[in-house]
Order: structure tokens, then sequence, then C-alpha cells
């Protein structure tokens, strides 16, 4: 791990990019979109491209020897171990229906493991952050996980992927919905781990992630008191396609939910 002067100097410069990047999409949700797809429902729009551009210049600015990997194609080699995982717009889909739930998300990667992250979301003006040994912020105030000890009085989220014929989330949400109180689906995995590290929500999981989604995230939950693992409660790394994240009192007993059929 980087010293923690270090990373709370990157996490600084992350968090003014950010909300640079936040801004453009601001602005450009209020006007006519240019719509493209990469898949036959997965969207890109030029707010995508825009807020990537953005973003990887100022980072290839500021952060010449890191590599980065953004989620529109965006890609360096890095010098170092060090790289930064980007994505421009998570939540893409509302996006472009005009549904006010979506993030920027930057990641800093060190040795193959997550040690920065901002989220930002512009609609909201909630600045996640979180470095690791650093604790968790949301615009400058810590952030904790939620008490709720168990699934039956938790309020839950999960998302669906693009490939769900490859990914499909339907068994473990029949089941799932069933034992909580309730369960959500926003369309952005960043807000949804940052809601889990706010307490708003107490658990999260999904499949078919990439490596963008959920890398910064993932520091502000663990920094947060959360928990962060794959549904079967062995370890998790960005590159990996699914995740549970929780408040770490729940998790024994959401995972046993996850894999209790073995799907």
């Amino acid at each position: 791990m980087g010293n923690l002067f270090d990373l709370k100097k990157n996490i600084e410069m992350l968090k003014e990019i950010a909300l640079s990047a936040g801004i453009l999409l601001r602005k450009k949700f209020s006007e006519n979109l240019v719509i493209g797809f990469k898949g036959s429902n997965n969207l890109v729009t030029d707010a995508d491209l825009e807020s990537e551009t953005m973003i990887v210049e100022f980072l290839r600015k500021n952060f010449p020897s890191h590599g980065i990997i953004a989620e529109e194609g965006s890609k360096s080699e890095s010098q170092n171990a060090e790289y930064f995982l980007i994505d421009p717009l998570d939540g893409t889909t509302n996006f472009a229906h005009s549904y006010p739930c979506f993030a920027v998300s930057i990641g800093l990667m060190e040795n193959e493991e997550p040690v920065c992250g901002v989220v930002y979301d512009p609609m909201r003006d909630e600045m996640f952050s979180a470095f690791q040994g650093g604790g968790a912020l949301l615009n400058g105030n810590p952030l904790k996980v939620s008490g709720t000890a168990e699934v039956g009085k938790s309020l839950l989220v999960t998302g669906f992927a693009y490939d769900s014929g490859k990914f499909n989330n339907l068994p473990h949400f029949s089941r799932i919905v069933l034992e909580a109180q309730g369960v959500r689906r926003d369309g952005s995995a960043a807000l949804d781990i940052c809601h889990v590290a706010a307490g708003r929500f107490d658990g999260f999981w999904e499949m078919g992630l990439y490596p963008w989604d959920t890398a910064a995230g993932a520091v502000i939950l663990s920094e947060s008191g959360g928990r962060i693992s794959r549904f079967d409660l062995s370890p998790w790394h960005p590159a990996q396609r699914e995740l549970l994240a929780t408040n770490g009192k729940i998790h024994a007993e959401l995972s046993g939910l996850l894999t209790c059929d073995g799907k």
C-alpha cells in the first residue's frame, strides 16, 4: 500500500476530476443526447464519452506513470503497479431515460488491490471517497455501515446484468425478496455499494459486473466498516464478475441465501 500522505493527496485530485465530470454530466442530463448501443440493451451516450475523455486527460497529465482502464475503451499501460479503473457514467440507461440515478466512479489499484476510490453523484451533489487506512467520507463527513443484523430486517439492493442469459440473477432475487424487508434495483452498482457504506442499504449483490463498476465503491465500503466477498464468501477481486457487499453483520446469512442451491 502507498503511504498515507500520497493516498490522501491522490484522493483529493480524484475528487477534483470526479466533480468536474459530474458537472458535465449534470449539464448534459438536460440536453438532447446522442445514444448508441454496445449491445442489444447496453447503451452508450455522448455524455459517457465526453466524461471519459475529460477524466482520462486529467489523469494522464497528473499521473503519467499510472495505467488506465476505462469503460468506454480508453487504456494506457502502467509503468508501475498502479492503475485507474474508470466508469465515466455508471448508470447510463438511467441517464438516457432521464432517471436521475447515476455517478462518476474512479478507483485506484495498487498491486491488484483497490486503495483509493471516489464516487460522485452529481444529481444529489454527493461525493463518496475513501483511501485505504484513511476511513470513508461523504461530503467530508465520516461514513459508517448500518447495524442491522438480520436479512429479515434489511433493505437490500441488487442489479441485473445486460447478459442475463449468462448472469441470471432472477433465482437469487426471487428467493431473497421473500426473506428481506425490501429489495431495490437502482441501476448503478457504484452508488449501490456507496449506499451500503452510508447505511442506507444493508447489503448489495450483483452478477456480471466489471472492474470499473466496483473498484472505487469497494474501498469506500471497506473503509466504512463493511465487508466484501464473492457469493460463497471467498475473496473478491474487481476482475471477478460477482460481488456480495454488506454491513458485515448480515454477510454470512445473505451468502447462504445466494448459494443454497448452487446457482
